[in-house]
């Protein structure tokens, strides 16, 4: 596996603006396309079809017309597909057949799973095809654009044409960073983890500390779960605290022997789930840093089996 490389230099002079079609107006394909029309580039269109993606594109993109998919790509020299990943190689493939994309067309999609193999069927078409996915969640307000700006775009292509994805990146305000073809699943699976599973354990947290009386539980919490962000990105895994760390193997068995009784009166089996394999892993990962003895590891791991 190739490791991910940050563009050293990308070519500081604007590249010439250029009339962009957007697919479709979701949170990230209404705000990439403000920023891009910040940036200069002419929105030529997009396609809105939701009451939802509607109302983002007049805040977004106000004045911008809304247009079906065809019009869209015939109106275009740079066709941003910002769908969802299971939804793009059919959209891809129905354009083709019905030979809408043209020659010289620059094609580029959002998606973090898909490289530009993806696109063959436009690149056969003679279309250049690029694959650009920023690493953040989107609300799908202007505070996104501001947020862009302190944000890192994967960008994938064929070398001759990865210019173009790095500067239409940088006049967003973001960074751009090379993601070979074959790494792109993997990159959006570590993203996925981090940032999906990060929801979804803070959400367990919260519906304890609500069930056993904790007024306003993410207030409470917020100042530990930042800290513990800041500390971890800061000094990576030498940030670990807590029961699992130090071999507190009492404290443990105890963890897991109250969140099964939970869950089973609230119904709530994915929270033991979720704790017991999370704890497994760590208590792994803290045993090959050695940071738990060998006796410490085996009593942390017959704790978390009972």
């Amino acid at each position: 596996m190739k490791e991910a490389s940050k563009v050293e230099t990308v070519n500081s002079s604007k590249p010439a603006r250029l009339g962009i079609g957007i697919i479709s107006a979701g949170k990230v394909g209404a705000v990439l396309g403000a920023a891009l029309r910040e940036a200069g580039h002419a929105i030529v269109g997009v396609h809105a079809v939701s009451e939802a993606s509607q109302t983002r594109a007049e805040a977004l993109l106000p004045g911008v017309p809304v247009l079906s998919i065809p019009e869209i790509v015939e109106r275009s020299e740079v066709v941003l597909l910002a769908v969802p990943d299971d939804a793009l190689p059919a959209l891809v493939n129905g354009l083709a057949e019905t030979n809408a994309w043209q020659a010289g067309q620059i094609i580029i999609h959002t998606s973090g799973r898909h490289g530009t193999n993806v696109l063959d069927p436009a690149r056969e078409k003679g279309a250049v095809g690029l694959a650009i996915h920023p690493a953040m969640t989107f609300t799908g307000l202007s505070l996104d654009l501001t947020r862009l700006k302190n944000c890192s775009f994967a960008v994938t292509g064929p070398a001759a044409f990865l210019p173009i994805a790095q500067a239409l990146t940088v006049e967003m305000g973001a960074e751009p960073v090379i993601v070979a073809e074959g790494d792109r699943p993997l990159y959006h699976a570590a993203l996925a983890h981090a940032s999906n599973h990060l929801v979804t354990i803070t959400g367990q947290s919260l519906q304890i500390l609500e069930s056993i009386g904790i007024p306003n539980p993410a207030h409470y919490i917020e100042p530990l779960l930042r800290a513990a962000l800041d500390n971890a990105l800061a000094s990576g895994e030498n940030a670990l605290t807590g029961p699992v760390a130090r071999g507190d193997f009492n404290t443990v068995r105890t963890h897991r022997e109250e969140l099964q009784g939970y869950s089973q009166e609230e119904n709530a089996d994915d929270i033991t789930t979720a704790y017991l394999a999370l704890a497994k892993a760590t208590a792994i990962r803290a045993y090959e840093r050695k940071v738990l003895s060998n006796e410490q590891f085996e009593q942390i791991i017959n704790a978390l089996n009972g």
